[in-house]
């Protein structure tokens, strides 16, 4: 079974359009050479790689990658790299402490209301930088089985503070549309889930398995559902690609997006711009964009904080406020999500003085009034731990 292949209880159905660079996905370092998409002398480090982490390319990918570029912002994300075999240092096959906050298999309860409910392993592509790249790939990625699926629904039915489920995996949406009904239908029947959200890069990377009975699986008359779209680059989202995001929001399902920061590839105001733009004209709106993950073998994609800071900071005053996403950070190791961008507020020695960054650097400052200052001191002080 190819990593694309639909999903149903671990059978593949489902036929790939044909593709001018290859007709079905490519998930050998061979195919990516009979594709043109590696020199041939690449073969044997190449297949080092693949030996360790899942590589597969849709032909909407493929079909995307100039081979005369050997710095093509597409092959930087899906084409294996030698350099991959290198782990630095604090590279972990677990960055962000999936498992410290597993209590059953395949959910993930890290923060008090919501749970990631990881319901397949396999992905129709596989990112180089992945931070669950040894944990996905064909051979350990099926879909839940029954009886961990059913453990998992249990733990979520059992606390009524579990207020969202979100649906990733691997991808979700390479199960089949009756897996997706049954999904969606076994949580409608939870009262406190009020939130379904999909995690998915299908309608970037496979745009036409975004179908008509796809969509009426998400739908639940018991929740809002959202799709969280994955795309690090402007060139991904093609007119196919927008067909497949449009299909989802003319049926009432709202979408955000899920970029990560990778050098070479986005790592630059224009292009980053670019991406928030394109994702808006979709009717996506921007909503993380990750710092790269301590995933083994991907420091060479990563940049630095304080690179993304400037990049995302030039962002703020050049494009609109619905292009903004929040820049994030895992903490290493469980702790959570944490914001990262740039601060623009500057507490001076005077209390209640501040000096405000605007977006074209200039400092200004700003005085609280005497009134906020007195209402301040009638307050009670705030419990850090209050809702």
């Amino acid at each position: 079974m190819t990593p694309a292949a639909t999903l149903d209880s671990g059978a593949g159905i489902g036929p790939i359009a044909l593709m001018s660079k290859t007709d079905k996905p490519v998930t050998t370092p061979a195919g990516l050479a009979a594709a043109g998409l590696i020199p041939p002398d690449e073969l044997g480090r190449l297949e080092a790689v693949a030996a360790r982490y899942a590589v597969s390319i849709t032909p909407a990918m493929a079909e995307l990658i100039d081979p005369a570029d050997p710095a093509d912002p597409i092959a930087r994300q899906f084409v294996p790299d030698a350099r991959e075999l290198v782990t630095a240092p604090g590279e972990s096959a677990d960055p962000i402490g999936d498992t410290r906050h597993s209590p059953v298999p395949g959910l993930v309860h890290r923060y008090p209301d919501r749970v990631l409910l990881k319901v397949v392993g396999m992905c129709p592509v596989y990112c180089r930088f992945c931070f669950r790249r040894e944990m996905v790939g064909p051979e350990q990625g099926a879909p839940l089985s029954e009886a961990e699926q059913s453990a998992a629904l249990a733990y979520v039915r059992e606390r009524p503070e579990v207020w969202e489920v979100i649906l990733t995996g691997g991808d979700p949406f390479v199960l089949s549309p009756r897996r997706i009904a049954e999904i969606t239908s076994a949580l409608s029947a939870i009262p406190h889930v009020q939130v379904l959200r999909w995690h998915t890069r299908v309608p970037v990377v496979d745009p036409q398995r975004v179908s008509d009975e796809l969509v009426a699986a998400l739908r639940s008359t018991a929740q809002a559902v959202w799709v969280a779209v994955h795309a690090n680059h402007p060139r991904e989202l093609t007119p196919a690609a927008r067909g497949a995001c449009a299909r989802l929001v003319d049926a009432g399902i709202p979408l955000v997006s899920q970029s990560v920061l990778l050098r070479g590839v986005n790592d630059d105001p224009d292009t980053l711009g670019a991406l928030m733009r394109a994702f808006v004209a979709c009717r996506i709106k921007p909503y993380y964009l990750h710092h790269g993950d301590l995933a083994p073998g991907t420091s060479h994609l990563r940049t630095t904080i304080a690179e993304g800071q400037q990049i995302v900071r030039r962002l703020r005053g050049r494009l609109s406020g619905l292009c903004q996403p929040t820049y994030v950070l895992d903490i290493p190791g469980g702790a959570g999500k944490v914001p990262i961008g740039h601060c623009h507020v500057h507490p001076s020695e005077a209390p209640g003085d501040y000096c405000l960054e605007a977006s074209d650097g200039g400092r200004h400052s700003y005085r609280e009034s005497v009134g906020d200052q007195e209402q301040l001191a009638k307050s009670r002080p705030l419990d850090p731990g209050s809702p």
